[in-house]
């Protein structure tokens, strides 16, 4: 190849560059155009995120309302019970700053194409529909989240073009104020739920140094079934008023300790619901007495038992157990430190300053606590279980021998049967089978031949002529 040939290969190849260069920012530019917001831009343009004061969250059957009032985010599917205000926060915050990542023109009548369907009958079809409003009912968004964004990972011309990863990158956007086009965003927004249940606050009851508990019949709340106490908090309990034989079943005094310490909820139901499927009957009611000065007063009850979700499938696990519980405290907290004798001044201000700030703690905890009253919240059987037992499994009463009459928990083990149970007929074992005999080995006597007339007893050898034999043997 000559010099000449080599520079008309450059200038063909400089050209076809510049071509591509020019048809690609032409593409780009015109494909910008298109949209009312380009890359890099807000997806809303100046969106007040500070005057909302309402959120209304939708997707196919389930809906949210989020409503703010004096400074607080409540749930008005849920009478007003407190929502998470910092997700609140930091849903409005992302969607002030989520920008563009790139424009597709697409009229509002394609929307379906982009997961935003909400007569679909897949969940992940129908999107999350969001309006957002001021104090006065005024519309500040609307805007509608799709299909979650594909990444090289999963698209697999992008694995075969060499693209790694996987999950999701990102998700399709739709401002109804802009018709024109769909948005790709690099914001996934995976907290955003149309479950009213997902906004909860999930702040409970928190219930520490507990002095007594008492638990009432099933059905009787002024009928105490069985009831323990403690006289110091590290302490332990006793059943009180103990029948002849009753004990404090050891498991059952562990979880007692720390009832309610973690406790959780899973719901909230208004008592026009909860009345649809409680069974008053069963209710028990509990106080509790902590060495603080908290009351609590608290009921529980079981539910009906839900249908299964997918009744077609008969290998579907059964659906959860649980129960309604009602919350009310009070409390008389000390207004100032007992002082000790002989106190030193440096100790007594360290004391004072550590009453002074757990006293402040349980007034906090107080105020949250009795915003409790009236609510009826649905929790599982787990947060409630030592509640729900009665005198004999918490104290059973030994018999005569020391055996327990409680009614063992299934694989507990083996016990002896009570009188008027089930008798369960011994079990035969089989007997040892007969002792063999030892093998003995019996050695037949060797005969020695007599001694010859005339021949002696050879006279055993010296204890020097052994001495050169053993040097033999050793060599």
């Amino acid at each position: 190849m000559n010099k000449r040939q080599v520079v008309v290969l450059w200038i063909v190849a400089l050209v076809l560059a510049a071509a591509a260069f020019i048809t690609r920012s032409g593409k780009s530019k015109g494909f910008e155009s298109k949209t009312e917001r380009s890359r890099g831009q807000t997806v809303l343009a100046d969106f007040p995120a500070d005057q909302v004061a309402k959120v209304k969250v939708s997707s196919g059957e389930n809906s949210t309302t989020l409503v703010r009032k004096d400074g607080k985010w409540t749930i008005e599917e849920r009478g007003g019970y407190p929502a998470k205000t910092a997700a609140v926060n930091e849903f409005l915050r992302s969607l002030a700053e989520v920008k563009v990542t790139e424009g597709i023109e697409a009229q509002p009548s394609l929307a379906p194409r982009f997961g935003m369907d909400p007569k679909a009958s897949k969940p992940e079809e129908r999107g999350t529909e969001v309006v957002l409003s001021n104090d006065a009912g005024t519309e500040l968004a609307h805007i509608t989240l799709g299909k979650n964004l594909q990444s090289a990972g999963e698209d697999p011309m992008a694995a075969m073009m060499g693209g790694g990863g996987g999950g999701s990158t990102g998700r399709f956007i739709r401002s109804h104020s802009d018709e024109s086009g769909v948005y790709k965003v690099s914001e996934m927004f995976s907290a955003l739920n149309a479950e009213p249940k997902s906004w909860l606050n999930d702040e409970f009851i928190k219930i520490e140094k507990i002095k007594s508990i008492s638990v009432s019949d099933k059905g009787q709340a002024d009928k105490v079934n069985w009831k323990v106490t403690r006289d110091d908090e590290n302490g332990e309990f006793k059943i009180d008023s103990p029948k002849p034989g009753e004990n404090l079943e050891s498991t059952v005094a562990t979880s007692l300790k720390t009832l309610f310490s973690f406790a959780r909820f899973e719901d909230v139901m208004s008592s026009e619901e909860a009345g649809k499927i409680t069974k008053p009957a069963e209710k028990i009611t509990a106080k509790i007495e902590t060495f603080e000065g908290f009351v609590y007063t608290i009921t529980v009850e079981p539910t009906e038992a839900e249908k299964p979700k997918d009744p077609a499938t008969p290998d579907a696990p059964a659906p959860e157990e649980n129960y309604l519980m009602t919350v009310n405290v009070e409390a008389t907290l000390p207004a100032e430190r007992k002082k000790e004798e002989k106190e030193s001044e440096e100790d007594a201000k360290v004391k004072d300053k550590a009453f002074t700030d757990r006293k402040a703690e349980l007034e906090k905890r107080l105020a949250a606590e009795k915003a409790m009253a009236g609510k009826v919240f649905k929790v599982t059987k787990y947060t409630v279980e030592a509640l729900l037992k009665v005198r004999s499994e918490v104290a059973p009463q030994q018999a005569p021998g020391g055996a327990s009459n409680a009614t063992p928990a299934p694989g507990a083990g083996i016990v002896m049967p009570q009188q008027g149970g089930a008798v369960t007929p011994p079990v035969q074992v089989p007997p040892a089978p007969p002792r063999r005999k030892p093998v003995e080995a019996v050695t037949p006597p060797i005969a020695i031949p007599p001694l010859n007339e005339g021949e002696q007893t050879p006279p055993p050898p010296s204890k020097e002529e052994e001495k050169p034999t053993e040097e033999k043997k050793e060599q």
